[in-house]
């Protein structure tokens, strides 16, 4: 079966830095996407960056822009989400997930919305202190 690890998560103080890395195994697609979400207690999961396969094209969602970074590791099977100048607003739980087909990973959306993935795997707690 598809699985999907998101981990590295932890404790961080704000300003600094997280590397999050998302094992994936278990799935022949010729075309996917693999995007990173995340979520707090009481809100929507709300999407932050995507990547396809193949090509390596990314896309960020607009409030997301400018401290994170998505990249990948083909030989290791595995997604990075790269996160700079953390703040305490950046607490919550992060969700890799894999859609396959490249539509919804494009400049042309607004947004990433996690209905639009179909594998998920059980995310990665991060704490930013103040």
């Amino acid at each position: 079966e598809v699985q999907l690890q998101a981990s590295g998560g932890g404790l961080v103080q704000a300003g600094g830095s997280l590397r999050l890395p998302c094992a994936a195994s278990g799935f022949i697609f010729d075309s996917y996407a693999i995007g990173w979400f995340r979520q707090v207690p009481g809100k929507e999961r709300e999407g932050i960056s995507c990547i396809t396969s193949g090509d390596g094209s990314t896309h960020y969602a607009d409030s997301m822009k400018g401290r994170f970074t998505i990249f990948s590791d083909n030989a290791k099977n595995t997604v990075y989400l790269q996160m700079n100048s953390l703040k305490p607003e950046d607490t919550a739980v992060y969700y890799c997930a894999l859609v396959p087909t490249h539509t919804y990973c494009s400049s042309s959306y607004r947004f990433i919305l996690a209905a639009q993935y179909d594998y998920w795997g059980q995310g990665t707690q991060v704490t930013v202190s103040s």
